[in-house]
C-alpha cells in the first residue's frame, strides 16, 4: 500500500507541475504582420497550450464574423454578437446575433441560426429571462424568445437609452454578465459620457455616468453605477467568494470591483470632483515594458516576455472541474496585441487582493489573433473568441468577413486522470426547482449560476415556498471541506435572488465565523438602501469590533447606500481603526462614504476625523471644506 501511495502521489505531483507548464505544440513566436490569414486548422496547429490540453475550432467564418461577444444558453448553444457596424456608429445597421449549436457532440458547431440582424452597434450580449439582453449604444435592449425557438418574439425592447457613443468608437458600454446578486453587470469606457434612463425619462431624472462598472436588475429594471473610473473595462467576472474583477485596456490590466469605489482613469471625471485619490490596480506587474502604454505595441521580444501589451478584453475566473484544480480561481484575459490569453493568480491582501503574473494560458502565435471573450462552458471546457484581424484594437478598417470561436479541453489521454463530479445536463431549464437548489453545491460554477438564474426567473413568476425551505435547510446544515464557505455563499445568494432572504437570516450571518459570509450579509442587507434600527446597531458594532478588514471594507462600501444620518457612527468607528492605516482600500472607501457628509455637517465631520486614527481623512475633510462647494 505504501508503494502504491507513493506512486500515486508522484503521478499527481507530475500532473500538477505539467498543468502550469506551457508546452510548445508548434512554431514559436507571432507571424509577421503581413502574413495572410491562417485557416482555422492552421491557427489551431500553431497554438501553444498547457500540457495535457488541446484547442479545437468550434466555429469560424463564414459561420461567425466580427464576434464582439458571445454567451451560452441553458442548452449549451452559443449566441454570438456580430459587430459589422464597428467602428462607425449609424442609426441603423446590420449587426446580428447568430446562434451556433453542436448537435452531434463532437465539439464543433454544425447548426447556425440567425436570431436577429438589424442592430446598429452591438457590444455585448447575455442570455436569460426568456430572451437576450443586448448592449448597443445608446440602448440596452431585451429581445424576447420565450419559447426558445430562436425566432425573436418581437422587435428589440428598449430598457435603457442614453449610453454615450459619439465620443469614442471604443470606450463605450459593453457587457454583460450576471453577478451573484442577480443583477446584470457590464463595463463602460471612461471617455464616453452617458445620460441614462428609461425611454422618455426627463433629463433631470436621468443618471449621469462617465465610466466604470454598472449593474442592471433584470426584473426590477433599475440601473445603478457600481464603481467609477478605468479606461475601457471589457470583461467582468466573479470568483468563488463573489468578488468581482475586471480586465482593462491602457491602464493596468486587472482591478478588484468594490461597490462605490473610484478607480484610476485617463481623463478626470466631470461628475466626481472630490475624490482626491483613486484606487488602483491589484496587479503587481504589467503586461508590457516601459512607462508608456502607447509604445507597447509591435510585438517586440521584451513586450512578449512581459505578457504581450497593454490592451486586454474578456475576463474569466475559472471555476469548473474539467481542468486541473491548479487552475481553479485563476483569472484569464485576452491580450489583444500579444495574441494570447494571459493568466493572473489572485491572493487576498488586506481588505482586498493582489494579482501575480502566471504562465500565459494560450499562445496563439498568429498575427491575426485578436481575443475578446472568454467563457467557461457547461462541462467545464473553455471557449474563447478571436476577432481575427491584422488591425489592432483601434482598427478603422476591419476585415468584415473573419472570426473564430475556439474550444479548450483536456486531451482524451489527460482527461482520464480527471473525473468531473458535475453531471452533464443537456438543458438545465428542464430541471425541477429541487434539482436547481441542489446544484447550488456543484463544483461546476456554470451549473451553479444557471441554476440560480433559473430559480430567480421562476420566483419572479410565482414563489415556491419549498425552494426557500430547501435553501434555508442547506444554509443551516453542515458543510465541510475547503469549498464550504463558497457553497454557503451560493445558497445565500440563491435565497436573495428568489426573495427568501429574511432579516433573521441576515442577522444570523452577521455573526458567522467566516468573514465573507458576514461581509455578504452586510451587502445584501443594504440592497434596499434602508436599515432597521437593530441592523444599523449591528453594523456599528461590527465597525467597532470586527477583526476582518474584508468586513470593514464592506461596511465602508455599504455606507454609500445609507442615508447620511445613518452613516456617522459606522464611519466614526471605521476611522478609529488604526490597523487600516496602510490598507490599499479602506481609508479611501471610508472617505468616499464620508465626503457627502461633510457638506451636511462640517463640524461633525471635523470632529470625526480628529478623533480618528487615519490622518488622510483629516486632509481630505479639510480640503473638502476649503473647496467651498
Amino acid at each position: 500500500m505504501k508503494k502504491i501511495s507513493r506512486v500515486f502521489m508522484l503521478f499527481m505531483l507530475l500532473m500538477l507541475t505539467a498543468a502550469l507548464t506551457p508546452v510548445v505544440r508548434a512554431a514559436e513566436g507571432p507571424l509577421p504582420q503581413n502574413t495572410p490569414s491562417l485557416s482555422p486548422d492552421e491557427a489551431v496547429a500553431r497554438m501553444k497550450v498547457p500540457a495535457g490540453m488541446q484547442v479545437t475550432c468550434f466555429a469560424a467564418e463564414p459561420d461567425v464574423e466580427q464576434p464582439v461577444g458571445f454567451t451560452i444558453d441553458d442548452r449549451g448553444r452559443i449566441w454570438v454578437a456580430q459587430a459589422y457596424s464597428y467602428p462607425k456608429w449609424a442609426p441603423t445597421g446590420r449587426d446580428s446575433i447568430v446562434v451556433l449549436e453542436d448537435t452531434t457532440g463532437d465539439g464543433k458547431a454544425d447548426k447556425r441560426t440567425v436570431f436577429y440582424d438589424k442592430l446598429n452597434y452591438i457590444t455585448g450580449i447575455e442570455y436569460g429571462f426568456g430572451g437576450v439582453f443586448v448592449t448597443s449604444p445608446p440602448c440596452l435592449y431585451f429581445i424576447p424568445d420565450k419559447d426558445g425557438d430562436l425566432v425573436a418574439d418581437s422587435e428589440p425592447i428598449i430598457l435603457l437609452d442614453g449610453f454615450g457613443y459619439q465620443q469614442s468608437a471604443h470606450n463605450i458600454v459593453s457587457g454583460t454578465t450576471y453577478g451573484p446578486d442577480g443583477w446584470l453587470y457590464g463595463g463602460h469606457g471612461g471617455t464616453s459620457f452617458s445620460n441614462l434612463g428609461k425611454p422618455g425619462t426627463p433629463d433631470s431624472e436621468r443618471i449621469k455616468y462617465d465610466g466604470g462598472v454598472w449593474r442592471y436588475h433584470p426584473i426590477k429594471h433599475i440601473f445603478e453605477p457600481v464603481c467609477e473610473g478605468f479606461t475601457n473595462p471589457w470583461g467582468v467576472d466573479f470568483d468563488d467568494l463573489g468578488q468581482g474583477f475586471i480586465s482593462n485596456c491602457v491602464l493596468p490590466h486587472l482591478y478588484h470591483i468594490i461597490p462605490g469605489g473610484h478607480y484610476d482613469r485617463r481623463r478626470e471625471s466631470t461628475i466626481h470632483k472630490h475624490v482626491y485619490k483613486r484606487m488602483t490596480t491589484i496587479a503587481d506587474h504589467l503586461h508590457y515594458v516601459g512607462t508608456a502604454w502607447d509604445k507597447s505595441r509591435g510585438g517586440s521580444a521584451e513586450q512578449l516576455a512581459a505578457g504581450g501589451g497593454h490592451a486586454h478584453a474578456g475576463c474569466m475566473i475559472y471555476l469548473g472541474d474539467a481542468l486541473p484544480n491548479a487552475y481553479r480561481g485563476k483569472v484569464f484575459m485576452a491580450n489583444i496585441h500579444g495574441a494570447r490569453l494571459n493568466m493572473d493568480i489572485l491572493k487576498r491582501k488586506g481588505s482586498g487582493y493582489t494579482a501575480s503574473h502566471g504562465p500565459d494560458f494560450v499562445m496563439a502565435n498568429d498575427a491575426w489573433f485578436r481575443g475578446i471573450t472568454i467563457l467557461q462552458g457547461p462541462q467545464g471546457e473553455v471557449y474563447f473568441s478571436d476577432w481575427h484581424d491584422t488591425g489592432e484594437c483601434h482598427s478603422m478598417k476591419p476585415d468584415r468577413n473573419t472570426g473564430r470561436i475556439f474550444r479548450l479541453t483536456m486531451t482524451p489521454q489527460a482527461a482520464r486522470g480527471f473525473a468531473p463530479s458535475s453531471p452533464v445536463i443537456s438543458d438545465i431549464s428542464k430541471l425541477s426547482d429541487h434539482e436547481l437548489v441542489k446544484l447550488q453545491l456543484s463544483s461546476n460554477e456554470w451549473l451553479v449560476r444557471r441554476a440560480r438564474r433559473l430559480l430567480q426567473e421562476r420566483a419572479a413568476v410565482a414563489v415556491n415556498p419549498k425552494v426557500h425551505e430547501d435553501l434555508t435547510a442547506l444554509l443551516d446544515g453542515e458543510m465541510k471541506g475547503d469549498r464550504a464557505v463558497a457553497q454557503r455563499l451560493r445558497v445565500l445568494w440563491a435565497l436573495h435572488v428568489t426573495g427568501g432572504l429574511t432579516q433573521e437570516i441576515l442577522t444570523k450571518q452577521l455573526t458567522s465565523k467566516d468573514d465573507h459570509l458576514r461581509a455578504w450579509a452586510i451587502q445584501l442587507a443594504t440592497e434596499s438602501k434602508q436599515l432597521s434600527r437593530p441592523m444599523l446597531a449591528a453594523f456599528e458594532k461590527l465597525a467597532r469590533e470586527d477583526d476582518s478588514p474584508t468586513v470593514r471594507l464592506y461596511l465602508a462600501s455599504a455606507c454609500q447606500r445609507l442615508p447620511i444620518e445613518d452613516r456617522w457612527n459606522i464611519l466614526a468607528a471605521l476611522a478609529a481603526r488604526e490597523e487600516d492605516l496602510n490598507d490599499a482600500n479602506l481609508p479611501l472607501m471610508i472617505w468616499y462614504a464620508l465626503e457627502p457628509c461633510v457638506a451636511s455637517d462640517r463640524g461633525r465631520a471635523l470632529a470625526l476625523v480628529t478623533a480618528g486614527k487615519l490622518p488622510v481623512l483629516r486632509q481630505y475633510v479639510a480640503r473638502r471644506i476649503a473647496s467651498g462647494n
